[in-house]
């Protein structure tokens, strides 16, 4: 049985030629990549062509990564960054953050899943400002310590703790209102 190679090791294949060892790392963060993609641009497709160019990027400056860091912890700070970049060119040409939805009132089957407790928290975390949507999102969701998150966004310590304050406190008092309705 062979062992698994740790990230380290992959991306080390990888600079050395070896394309199905950045192969395995996009199995590996491709689905927590998107994940975090989707958070914060709430979009399908825009959080899916994040998640590729994230990849690409990082696949052309893999010689970039430091060895001894976490792979996970660059590949999201590339994604994050990403984000950020089709965020700001969204609010350049429409003037806001959100995206346009088909259809605002749910369906009979929609109503039946917003019952469901996780659905009902996954609409709370959609309705933080970006910025708490992804602190939560990389600490709760991705299992990030706030360290690493602070790494991921690019801010200090004290501004993640903050923000994941805050966005605790708003997803409170989002999912109070939903019980009242």
């Amino acid at each position: 049985m062979t062992a698994i190679p740790d990230d380290g090791a992959l991306v080390a294949l990888a600079l050395r030629g070896n394309p199905d060892a950045f192969a395995t790392l996009v199995e590996r963060y491709d689905r927590a990549v998107y994940h975090l993609a989707y958070r914060t641009l709430q979009d399908t497709e825009e959080a899916r062509d994040a998640t590729q160019e994230a990849f690409f990027k990082a696949f052309r400056s893999l010689r970039t990564f430091k060895p001894g860091s976490k792979f996970s912890t660059w590949i999201f700070a590339i994604a994050y960054h990403a984000c950020c970049d089709r965020l700001s060119r969204r609010k350049r040409y429409t003037g806001s953050e959100l995206p346009e939805r088909a259809d605002p009132s749910p369906g009979p089957e929609d109503q039946a899943i917003a019952r469901d407790d996780a659905r009902r928290l996954r609409a709370a975390i959609d309705a933080l400002p970006e910025k708490y949507r992804t602190a939560i999102t990389l600490f709760h969701l991705q299992g990030k310590q706030y360290e690493e998150i602070a790494e991921v966004l690019g801010l200090p310590l004290g501004t993640v703790k903050t923000h994941l304050f805050r966005a605790k406190e708003q997803l409170r008092r989002l999912l109070g209102e939903m019980e009242v309705t």
